[in-house]
């Protein structure tokens, strides 16, 4: 088995790590876990590098843990958030759960009959009889006041201009998650959590909590957060969260994220995001460098992360979509695609509706312009476009005679109009 610690060194993906933690990993088998929010129904691809972690932990012979925060999801983790976040009720919790365990099992093994098979968690389910008198009793004592203002999680936002402060609620968020380390030191024999750098004062907490209270040892482990070399937020598009679900995030939109890495980011993305060896990676970065404007790099990342979150058939159906505007068969080619990934490969293209007996009836180059869809501003423009040889129906130059018909249309509904290269219309008939 490769080593966990030295793993994730090449890749890049150690922010911070307790001391003897090394030791401890090589001594035996040792469970770990990561929290994940369960406040959605699809993780995104910002929870990318904790599920990472728990892959290569489960690759390296340790047994992985992903906890569900069903009763740290009703509270609102304050780290890296300037105000508090809506609670969600019990039963949208449980679907949530599910729905990102599906998720996870593109990545961790939960059907292994080895000893280190995944395991999933929700702390609700040890948190929902704990009174709160008793949680202050067996839990709160043990932590001062002054520990919990010392966090960054905590002071950032008591101290920040755009914070409305902190409600007691969320001030007691890192006690509740710090429980949950003990909690899963003490059934469960896990020794380590692991996170994202901002998460280092909430898993101490945990390991505070195994000291005083389990007279244990408790480690962490916490990766980067990622960030993108232009500055923009990683994880984002115009749309917002680019997320894991294909109903939220289509297979081509999160294959475009990829494959639109700068190379700077592409070199760091594929060594954290892919299971690549070390020698492969340094092969393809290597050959990237040649060649750069091949954008082989991009390629093989957006392929294997495509693969790993959707499937094989996706990325394939991702790739072609991204290449069909230049095919040389274009119509045939465009006609495989399904409306969905359609529609995304055309995002934004100004579209004008017809009623499909004008199409076949056929209708005339000027009208499918200008005088019917006002595409371009003038029946002028569109003959002189024309006489130019500028214009395109699905890819292939016509001239002023020209008269759409039903053969024109694309799974008996679209007709792809060009100007040159830069203008781009849809016709839809109804």
């Amino acid at each position: 088995m490769k080593n966990f610690i030295e793993e994730l060194g090449w890749r890049g993906m150690i922010h911070d790590k307790m001391p003897g933690v090394d030791d401890h990993l090589n001594e035996a088998m040792r469970s770990a876990y990561v929290g994940f929010d369960p406040t959605s129904d699809s993780l995104h691809i910002g929870n990318l590098v904790p599920i990472m972690l728990l892959a290569h932990y489960q690759r390296c012979g340790h047994k992985p843990i992903a906890l569900v925060g069903g009763a740290t999801g009703m509270i609102g983790d304050p780290s890296g958030k300037s105000s508090e976040r809506n609670l969600l009720d019990e039963t949208t919790l449980r679907l949530n759960q599910e729905a990102i365990k599906n998720q996870l099992a593109h990545f961790l093994d939960f059907e292994s009959q080895e000893a280190n098979a995944a395991e999933m968690v929700n702390n609700y389910d040890w948190m929902k009889e704990f009174s709160f008198l008793d949680f202050i009793r067996d839990v709160g004592k043990h932590l001062t006041v002054n520990y919990m203002m010392a966090k960054d999680s905590v002071k950032n936002r008591i101290t920040s201009d755009a914070s409305e402060g902190m409600s007691f609620t969320e001030f007691t968020y890192q006690l509740v998650q710090g429980y949950d380390f003990l909690h899963l030191y003490r059934e469960h024999d896990c020794s380590i959590q692991m996170g994202g750098s901002d998460q280092w004062g909430n898993i101490t907490t945990g390991t505070e909590l195994i000291r005083r209270i389990g007279n244990g040892k408790g480690f962490a482990i916490t990766c980067p957060l990622i960030t993108k070399s232009d500055g923009s937020k990683f994880g984002k598009s115009e749309d917002g969260n680019v997320w894991l679900d294909p109903k939220r995030t289509s297979p081509y939109k999160f294959y475009q994220y990829w494959l639109n890495s700068s190379d700077v980011d592409a070199e760091s993305y594929i060594k954290i995001f892919t299971f690549l060896s070390q020698s492969e990676i340094e092969d393809l970065i290597e050959t990237h460098k040649k060649e750069p404007h091949l954008r082989s790099l991009q390629k093989r990342l957006a392929q294997e992360i495509t693969c790993m979150v959707h499937s094989e058939s996706d990325f394939e159906n991702a790739e072609k979509a991204s290449q069909i505007l230049y095919s040389k068969s274009f119509k045939a080619d465009i006609s495989t695609l399904d409306e969905a990934t359609f529609l995304d490969v055309f995002e934004g293209v100004p579209q004008f509706e017809v009623l499909k007996s004008e199409v076949v009836d056929g209708m005339d180059m000027i009208a499918a312009l200008a005088a019917k869809t006002q595409f371009l501003g003038s029946n002028g423009e569109a003959m002189r476009a024309l006489k130019e040889n500028s214009i395109m129906v699905n890819k292939a130059r016509v001239d002023a005679h020209y008269v759409l018909s039903e053969k024109d249309l694309i799974n008996g509904k679209y007709i792809i109009l060009n100007r040159g290269k830069r203008k781009t219309f849809i016709i839809k008939v109804k």
